[in-house]
């Protein structure tokens, strides 16, 4: 698969609970890049089996060509909750098309599920929820050691928590810039940690503008009500479109290393940031 290939809208996420199953369709329908089903923090411990059982049962059927990105967030790969997860993903032979990883602190934690997945034949992508200060320090190194990896998640609540912060912008930021040069450093999508409050929209506007500016593909979501704001901010304009499509094609003419467009030198590089604004736009296309 190339690399393009891989390339998609990830500007809003939401969770769907694993418990519930007959949420999952009404999140895949809120408009959301990414639908996440729940095994790990919004699980209790006594119904991590029956939600196990339950997510995996959702992709025993075929997905519809809609668009949306699902995944699964397992619990963490240290516990035994993470490990039940493992196994059982590898005991079915229609595993979720990715897989969410949580509390991430090693890279060895990662290429132990990439080499678990690779003998078991599952095509399986990984999201990595960067979260722990042993996650932000190998931070790099994690958005470097799989393949599989498409996108880091920055984990903002469990971060402050580790750092003794308040969850807001400006003591958070350095990690939040760690997170996002780790993964445009390995060529993945960063996603920021949903806002918190309902009832500020104007506040999550604000820290979704935050975000863009600073790197991050999109935002998480705790209510599909936030969704449609998301995605409107982290939606390229249509001039930035129609530059990004330009581009493209001005490359695949020239099939060379750099381009000059306008008086302005483009390299190779820039292609990958072109061609996810055109999956942007396609997406918006699809749901017209």
């Amino acid at each position: 698969m190339s690399e393009t290939a891989l390339i998609r809208p990830r500007r809003s996420f939401i969770f769907s609970p694993g418990l519930k199953p007959e949420m999952y369709p009404k999140a895949l329908a809120s408009g959301t890049d990414i639908v996440c089903v729940e095994l790990e923090d919004g699980i209790a411990p006594k119904d991590k089996a029956v939600a196990r059982e339950r997510a995996l049962a959702l992709f025993e059927e075929p997905q519809a060509e809609d668009g949306v990105e699902r995944i699964v967030r397992i619990n963490c790969l240290r516990e035994a909750f993470g490990l039940a997860d493992v196994q059982a993903i590898l005991a079915t032979d229609t595993p979720p098309p990715a897989l969410m990883l949580p509390k991430v602190k090693t890279t060895e934690e990662i290429i132990l599920l990439d080499d678990l997945l690779t003998e078991r034949g599952h095509n399986t992508r990984l999201h990595i929820i960067i979260e722990t200060n042993q996650g932000l320090e190998r931070a790099y190194d994690i958005a470097h050691c799989s393949a599989r990896i498409d996108a880091l998640f920055f984990g903002g609540v469990d971060m402050a928590a580790e750092l003794r912060c308040e969850n807001a912008w400006e003591p958070l930021l350095y990690a939040r810039s760690r997170v996002v040069h780790a993964a445009a450093s390995a060529g993945l999508d960063v996603i920021d940690v949903p806002y918190l409050d309902l009832e500020d929209p104007a506040g999550m506007e604000v820290a979704c503008k935050q975000a863009k500016d600073l790197g991050f593909s999109g935002k998480g979501s705790i209510h599909p009500k936030q969704i449609k704001a998301i995605n409107e901010v982290f939606t390229p304009s249509t001039e930035t479109i129609a530059r990004a499509r330009r581009v493209i094609k001005t490359f695949e003419e020239a099939d060379t290393g750099l381009v000059v467009i306008d008086g302005k030198l483009i390299e190779k590089p820039v292609l990958r940031d072109m061609h996810r604004i055109v999956a942007i736009a396609d997406r918006i296309v699809g749901n017209g």
